[in-house]
């Protein structure tokens, strides 16, 4: 039985797996509607709403400071919107007549720390939020502890457990109640790097194999990428763009939302004919008025040497990376610098020319700023 469950007529509402399949697919487990909150005045967060659907993953994605942590929070119940609504399972936990603590609000937490309880063992720690009989919490426990491969740790202690393993028992802990939603916080961010993609990628098969709807908020875009099936980019507060991670890569709303996806090389030029004309050449500019300023903006992995054609460069330093270069120029005579970044062992000797050209397909224009 889910510890965070009100009286049954609610459970029956909240968890989908009691919903008619089509109504099921079609009505947000959780909505956000106009989500604010100040602190001394400053805004941390303001005007945010997405929703998320049953089973679904989705990211929030940002910076330090955008208020990602505090959306979380709010709709954790451990932080207090001083407006907006949040609804979970069709149920308000807060708008303006009601707003529901965190004890009753059926959710999961998964914090950056972890926070497990250092006095209980890895078994006490899994069932700590389970209730009815003792028999069910057993078997609850054990098949959890199974899945994740950690059945014979259940009688050690956290500081006895890797930090990857104490990460599994955190998930599980959070999982065992069988909350509609999982709320996760930089989950994976204290592992090593290279024990991370592991960690990660069995979180999201256990995810996905259980249907767990999760907001998860990281501040890695390569995280949000692999684990969202949705993301949500948050700037100063304000939720900037929402959708698949293709879509957020491809065509980000601006050149901020581009540039947190990879580094950006930027040129600027004027509209003259339907065309930016730039000194890496010309590129469409749907939209954007004749004559008005403009920027083009290419990631390193677009913008390539070639043996015909192209803009000259001056090399300026070159370093192998293993799977790729990065070369690094400045265009001639006397402009911008470019970053290349090309497969296999290229390495042109600084000093050297060569010639540079942009994948037209993959450029991105924006509005420029006025002179």
């Amino acid at each position: 039985m889910n510890q965070f469950a009100s009286p049954p007529d609610w459970a029956s509402q909240v968890d989908a797996r009691h919903v008619a399949p089509d109504a099921a697919a079609t009505r947000p487990m959780l909505e956000v509607e106009a989500l604010c909150r100040r602190f001394g005045g400053v805004a941390a967060v303001e005007d945010v709403g997405f929703s998320v659907t049953r089973g679904e993953v989705i990211c929030l994605l940002g910076p330090s400071g955008c208020g990602k942590s505090t959306t979380l929070r709010m709709i954790a119940g451990i932080e207090r919107p001083d407006s907006g609504r949040i609804q979970i399972g069709g149920r308000a936990m807060c708008d303006s007549g009601a707003f529901l603590p965190p004890e009753r609000r059926p959710v999961g937490l998964v914090f950056q720390d972890f926070a497990l309880f250092p006095h209980l063992d890895v078994a006490a720690n899994v069932g700590f939020g389970l209730q009815g009989p003792a028999p069910e919490k057993r078997d609850r426990v054990g098949a959890l502890l199974e899945r994740v491969g950690l059945s014979s740790h259940a009688a050690k202690y956290p500081h006895e457990l890797s930090g990857g393993e104490q990460q599994r028992v955190a998930l599980i802990r959070a999982l065992a109640p069988r909350p509609c939603l999982m709320l996760m916080d930089e989950p994976f961010s204290s592992l090593d790097h290279r024990l991370r993609d592991g960690v990660r990628d069995a979180t999201l098969d256990l995810l996905r194999e259980s249907e767990t709807t999760v907001l998860m908020v990281t501040h890695d875009p390569e995280e949000a990428m692999l684990m969202g099936h949705r993301i949500a980019v948050m700037r100063k507060g304000r939720l900037i763009q929402e959708g698949r991670p293709d879509e957020l890569y491809n065509r980000p709303a601006d050149r901020g939302v581009a540039a947190f996806f990879s580094d950006l090389n930027i040129v600027a030029g004027r509209v003259s004919g339907g065309r930016v004309q730039t000194s890496l050449g010309a590129f469409p500019a749907p939209g954007l008025a004749e004559g008005s300023p403009a920027e083009v903006v290419i990631r390193p992995q677009h913008l390539v040497p070639t043996e015909a054609g192209g803009t000259p460069a001056r090399v300026e330093r070159a370093r192998y990376l293993g799977r790729e270069s990065l070369i690094e120029t400045r265009l001639e005579p006397g402009g911008a610098a470019m970053k290349s970044r090309v497969p296999g062992l290229i390495l042109p000797a600084p000093g050297s020319l060569i010639h540079i050209a942009a994948q037209p397909d993959s450029a991105m224009v924006f509005a420029g700023d006025g002179e």
